[in-house]
């Protein structure tokens, strides 16, 4: 994985996200890359870490110069090996953590295996999450994607959002301190 580059857009709180604490999180079966599915209203019965990414480039892929214009849209590779780094310390606190995201299960299978990702990463490629919860979203290439937020949940309910999330290579260590000072 390499570095960020530097001059990113950074995003700004367009208010997107707003309203999303307390809300349930649906009962919705999503693909999973460990096989079957997980149901985002079981999963969050725990403390839950539910971090949301547009997409991961594949192995050898280009990025595209247009994406980096984006704000908020590089560094899906860069977050899910970060999160991946922190697994340790986020089962240490209680909670369960998956990615999520809407770009094909083949693909997210492909990152999970050359990343060694040790948690689910759950496919979301209809967006119906985005529809349920009105999570925020963006075009890009003909696709609509997800954009990058952090879901914390427990009880069922949606307990904190990070939301926008930048830069995403250092967002675990803000979900740790985060989960950190609530057990505290």
């Amino acid at each position: 994985m390499s570095p960020l580059p530097s001059g990113l857009p950074v995003p700004e709180d367009d208010g997107a996200a707003d309203g999303l604490e307390g809300r349930a999180l649906p009962a919705l079966a999503l693909a999973s890359t460990a096989g079957g599915s997980v149901d985002l209203a079981e999963a969050a019965r725990g403390l839950l870490v539910l971090y949301v990414y547009p997409r991961t480039a594949a192995a050898g892929e280009r990025i595209p110069a247009a994406w980096d214009r984006i704000p908020g849209a590089r560094g899906c590779t860069a977050e899910n090996c970060a999160f991946r780094d922190h697994a340790g310390e986020l089962a240490a606190l209680g909670a369960a953590v998956h990615g999520l995201s809407a770009q094909p299960i083949g693909e997210q299978r492909e990152l999970a295996e050359r990343e060694r990702i040790p948690y689910p990463l759950l496919n979301d490629a209809g967006l119906q999450l985005a529809r349920q919860l009105g999570l925020p979203t963006f075009e890009f290439g003909g696709r609509r994607l997800y954009r990058r937020l952090t879901l914390i949940a427990c009880a069922g309910r949606v307990e904190k959002v990070f939301y926008p999330v930048f830069p995403p290579d250092a967002h675990p260590v803000e979900v740790v301190a985060w989960l950190a000072g609530r057990a505290g």
